[in-house]
């Protein structure tokens, strides 16, 4: 895949939890970095219509491998720059060659 394919820019938030010091629990999610991004989007499968006739949208999010998107797990959040659209990641799997890393990601999920 060349460079150029990765037109879309996309930010990467990991939920943090604090005592509101009132023994409350108040979370929020803290944008850790940006970075360029392509979209796949998935088609076919029976799992993927069943999660569009549930108004979820399920993609593949690819971006250049580097230290920062190496940390990042499922219990990250991306979001779309442009549009400002919330996906849940639910896997993280880098290339064989170790240039890229997939996250398989859902829109209209709750994280």
């Amino acid at each position: 895949m060349a460079a150029g394919a990765l037109r879309e820019r996309v930010s990467f938030a990991v939920r943090n939890e604090q005592d509101d010091g009132f023994g409350n629990t108040v979370a929020g999610w803290v944008e850790q970095f940006q970075d360029a991004a392509e979209y796949t989007h998935l088609r076919g499968g029976e799992s993927v219509i069943a999660a569009r006739l549930e108004n979820r949208h399920p993609q593949i999010i690819r971006v250049r491998a580097g230290a920062a998107t190496r940390r990042v797990t499922a219990e990250w959040r991306i979001t779309d720059m442009r549009s400002g659209a919330e996906y849940a990641i639910h896997d993280v799997t880098a290339s064989t060659d170790n240039k890229w890393i997939d996250f398989l990601c859902e829109r209209g999920v709750v994280a």
